[in-house]
């Protein structure tokens, strides 16, 4: 009982004086998947986890397939700065300048400075066939590349709307996902 009244009598002259005398243990704030996770139906987060390994396979195919277009135009146009009417449609530009208009105009913070990041999976593929100049030796098919990335886009819809995954078209991601990359060779 000494020791308790003791430690409130600390944490009071801690208070008054505006610092913390480090005598009580300090108590993290719980973390918002700490407190409300839980209480997610224990299916949606099981199928949630599944999902994940999914989410990442494409999270960086498509994060690679944005960094070859970049960087391939960057060498072929010897500059950084290439999201020009040379190289984008101005159909794709407008869409790109719309939605990153849309973010500002919701308040919320811009997810990338870069334009590229605001164009859709099909419109990675149109500037990739737009720039054939530049691209044309890097794929072995133009017909096999345009292929693969309809194929790719048609799964990424399932996959960035949170729906499930068949078992079909989970082989079919890793079958898609190796034919990106046979492409290149």
């Amino acid at each position: 009982m000494t020791n308790q009244m003791v430690a409130e009598d600390m944490a009071h002259i801690g208070r008054q004086f505006g610092f913390d005398l480090g005598h009580l243990p300090t108590q993290l704030p719980q973390s918002v998947e700490d407190v409300y996770y839980p209480q997610f139906d224990a299916a949606i987060r099981q199928e949630a986890a599944e999902m994940a390994r999914h989410y990442e396979v494409f999270y960086s195919l498509e994060k690679s397939i944005r960094a070859l277009v970049s960087k391939t135009i960057e060498a072929a146009d010897k500059t950084e700065d290439w999201w020009k009417p040379n190289r984008i449609s101005q159909h794709i530009m407008a869409e790109v300048a719309s939605r990153i208009q849309k973010e500002l105009d919701a308040g919320i913070s811009r997810r990338s400075m870069d334009e590229l990041d605001y164009t859709t999976f099909g419109e990675l593929s149109d500037i990739i066939q737009s720039n054939a100049d530049v691209f044309g030796g890097l794929f072995n098919s133009k017909k096999g590349m345009q292929k693969v990335m309809a194929n790719l886009n048609a799964l990424r819809n399932s996959i960035a709307h949170c729906s499930a995954l068949a078992e079909d078209e989970q082989i079919r991601l890793q079958l898609a996902v190796r034919d990106w990359f046979r492409l290149m060779e």
